[in-house]
């Protein structure tokens, strides 16, 4: 979010809401490609668990 903020400030204001979009598409795809695209900050595994549980007792 600092950097779409940093770049919209040097922008100053957009020709229309399409400009704006793809500004954070564009820093959106640029995470995805990076390690921080990577990072996984849920464990899935457990909540599935958690799932099949209350499935069980059900």
């Amino acid at each position: 979010m600092k950097e779409i903020r940093r770049r919209t400030r040097v922008v100053g204001a957009f020709p229309d809401g399409n400009s704006a979009v793809m500004l954070c598409a564009a820093r959106l795809r640029h995470i995805a490609g990076t390690q921080w695209g990577q990072k996984k900050y849920l464990n899935m595994r457990l909540l599935e668990e958690m799932e099949l549980e209350k499935q069980m007792q059900a």
